[in-house]
């Protein structure tokens, strides 16, 4: 599921229930840490995983991520193999606890 943007997410997230949430870091409106923040402080989504995507490589810029409460924070571009290693990652232990 797609969002235009980091308002779009949190009602979709809201609605939906994801089990692993990608959220990018360049977002209009509202931007990835904001959005990233947001849905770690709802008790809801608290324990929910959250990737953060983007093109900055920087240490700042994955400090932060970890800051707002990301659980992990894939480059751009990446490989389609470290997508699934990363889904495969988190999806994992929900999968398990049904």
């Amino acid at each position: 599921m797609l969002a235009e943007d980091g308002f779009d997410a949190l009602a979709k997230i809201a609605d939906h229930q994801p089990k692993v949430i990608f959220c990018d870091i360049m977002m209009p409106r509202l931007d990835g840490y904001q959005t990233c923040s947001l849905i770690k402080k709802n008790a809801r989504f608290k324990a929910t995983p959250v990737i953060m995507l983007s093109s900055k490589d920087g240490l700042f810029d994955r400090a932060r991520g970890r800051m707002v409460g990301s659980d992990q924070y894939l480059t751009k571009p990446f490989t389609k193999d470290s997508l699934l290693q990363t889904v495969a990652m988190f999806a994992a232990p929900a999968a398990s606890q049904i």
